[in-house]
């Protein structure tokens, strides 16, 4: 007998990221994540890494994450990213260039009006583009 094994979301745009705790490096971290759906109502991967003063690494974190997760990124102490799609947070980032927010999706939901965290965010990487 045959066995078709159909890939199939638990929900309409069903994704999948990279997800530990506190691994102690990117290569722990991706290699032990568990292969699961993000639960309904995130749309992002996130990225935590604490590095040393060499720039070696201390702790990786990835996870699923909602918009509101997603504010802050960069690197202060610790750089954070995230990202949309499936498994894209494969890397790690390591310095401003890396820590960022990428989303392909707009960040105005339509027919809703504009979302004020996805507003926010705008204004901030308008006016560090203007600055920088």
């Amino acid at each position: 007998f045959v066995v078709i094994n159909f890939l199939t979301t638990p929900h309409p745009g069903g994704f999948k990221c990279f997800t530990c705790e506190d691994a102690p490096d990117n290569y722990q971290c991706n290699r032990w994540a568990p292969d699961v759906f993000c639960p309904k109502g995130t749309m992002y991967c996130y990225t935590r890494h604490m590095m040393d003063d060499n720039g070696g690494s201390v702790s990786v974190t990835k996870r699923c994450a909602t918009l509101e997760n997603c504010q802050l990124t960069g690197c202060v102490n610790m750089c954070t990213s995230c990202c949309e799609g499936n498994i894209c947070n494969i890397m790690v980032p390591r310095n401003d260039s890396s820590a960022v927010f990428s989303s392909t999706s707009p960040l105005v939901s339509s027919g809703r009006g504009l979302n004020p965290a996805g507003l926010i965010f705008f204004i901030i990487v308008v006016a560090w583009t203007c600055l920088h």
